[in-house]
């Protein structure tokens, strides 16, 4: 070999150390890993309350934290996957909902697992204490079951001689099954006639709602994410049914739903980043109290009433937090 090649391939070396050595140092970013049960568009303004707020934390995305996002399309086959996923790649904390929390315990008994919402998490298993979860599962319980018989009494505020209602759940969807149930009960309550519809994929949504006839005169829609992820199409056609729509989420309102009254999602996923928060500097996920909803909505649609040719009496749109219309 020539001298002057040498000396060149010395060069080229010497001058590749600091880069080498830049790259040795660099830390590698906390990584979360962001499992959505539906769909980025259906959880948009869920996701920027979390992103915000770790932001107002001192958590910038692509700075000084790096957020993975999967999502499982409505599929609760998926879960499993994308936990697995996560676990490979060896996130700091896995943040998700529902029914996927089940999925992700259990991938990991020790990465930290943060539900943004989740029905009943004690009786369900997630943690064995509310207080004082332990293990590695924490964050903010819905208040689904407790809130039904307001949404029926708001029903009946809209449709005062309501005396047939259909019920419509996803019944692989657990969370979903004891809203049903919940449903059922305050409807015979009120003594209402009930009519159940049995949702266990998407192709089942029209046939349900086509089969109702004048067996009902509201549809109650109970909240997952196979439902959600179909919102529009479920509220068209029941519009096309002449049907009045009440929901937990309002997100099935922005999609023509009549009603809505549940939790504030976007404030529970603000606080979702707060949990992440206190995991990222060190504390325990066991060692983080779940919390329950502090803020609900109601929502009303008056493009939807008008449709329905329904009044929507005044003192209702008073009480309402917003109205579309």
């Amino acid at each position: 070999m020539r001298r002057r090649d040498v000396i060149k391939g010395i060069g080229c070396s010497v001058a590749a150390w600091p880069l080498a050595a830049r790259a040795e140092q660099t830390p590698k970013l906390p990584t979360v890993g962001f499992l959505g049960a539906a769909t980025p568009s259906a959880w948009r303004a869920w996701i920027a309350a979390f992103v915000q707020r770790l932001h107002e934390l001192g958590w910038i995305e692509g700075r000084t934290i790096s957020i993975e996002y999967r999502w499982a399309e409505g599929s609760e086959e998926r879960y499993a996957a994308i936990a697995d996923e996560f676990v490979r790649l060896k996130v700091e904390v896995i943040v998700t909902s529902g029914a996927a929390v089940g999925a992700a315990k259990h991938a990991t008994s020790t990465i930290p697992i943060v539900f943004g919402v989740a029905n009943d998490p004690l009786s369900t298993g997630l943690v064995t204490s509310l207080g004082h979860p332990g293990g590695n599962v924490t964050g903010l319980s819905l208040l689904a079951p407790e809130l039904v018989g307001k949404r029926l009494e708001l029903l009946r505020e809209v449709i005062s001689n309501l005396r047939r209602l259909a019920i419509m759940g996803n019944i692989n969807y657990p969370a979903s099954v004891l809203e049903m149930r919940e449903a059922q009960t305050n409807a015979r309550i009120l003594g209402l006639e009930v009519t159940t519809l049995d949702i266990k994929r998407v192709a089942d949504i029209a046939p349900a709602i086509e089969a109702i006839g004048n067996r009902a005169e509201a549809l109650y829609v109970c909240a997952d994410p196979l439902l959600l992820a179909n919102a529009l199409r479920i509220n068209t056609l029941a519009l096309g049914a002449r049907l009045p729509t009440i929901h937990a989420l309002r997100d099935f309102v922005d999609a023509s739903g009549l009603i809505s009254y549940g939790p504030n999602f976007p404030d529970l996923w603000r606080r979702a980043a707060d949990y992440v928060d206190k995991i990222l500097r060190g504390t325990k996920p066991g060692d983080i109290p779940v919390e329950q909803p502090v803020k609900f909505e109601l929502v009303i649609n008056r493009i939807a009433a008008r449709a329905l040719r329904l009044e929507i009496p005044p003192a209702l749109l008073a009480r309402a937090d917003e109205v579309i219309e």
